[in-house]
């Protein structure tokens, strides 16, 4: 099976999408692992974003990521993190297909709900960050997948 890191920004929980944006996911085989909500810290949010630091919004994404809580979950399933990519739909929401969870939901590109690992490395890397050591659900149904 495979993990990757979702992150339900501020705008998902402040607009109380929380729980349907898990039921897709959900709904689609995945398993979550691990789940907490927390309001990040800045050395977080920076280190979480360190690929964007060069861009001219970093300091605005970093202040808007740390004003409010977000729902960090580990998602476990064959194919997770492809699967999450197209399930979430392309990061600007008026270019998102309409039946993505950005397409659906989205305001705009900075208010886009979510974050999903972009491949197996990067998961590794945002779990290991966002989670440590602490403890993952490892039992995945065997019904759920051959």
């Amino acid at each position: 099976m495979e993990s990757t890191f979702v992150l339900l920004k501020p705008d998902a929980v402040k607009r109380n999408l929380i729980g349907k944006i898990i039921q897709i996911y959900e709904e689609k085989g995945l398993t979550i692992s691990h789940i907490k909500m927390i309001k990040p810290e800045m050395t977080l949010m920076k280190e979480h974003y360190a690929n964007l630091k060069h861009l001219p919004f970093f300091n605005s994404l970093i202040e808007y990521m740390t004003s409010h809580y977000s729902v960090a979950l580990v998602l476990s399933g064959k194919n997770a993190v492809s699967i999450v990519r197209t399930l979430n739909g392309l990061t600007d929401p008026q270019k998102a297909d309409i039946n993505s969870i950005r397409g659906r939901f989205g305001l705009n590109i900075g208010r886009n709900l979510v974050h999903g690992s972009e491949d197996k490395e990067n998961a590794e890397r945002e779990i290991k960050l966002w989670f440590g050591n602490e403890k993952m659900r490892e039992d995945v149904d065997p019904w759920i997948y051959e």
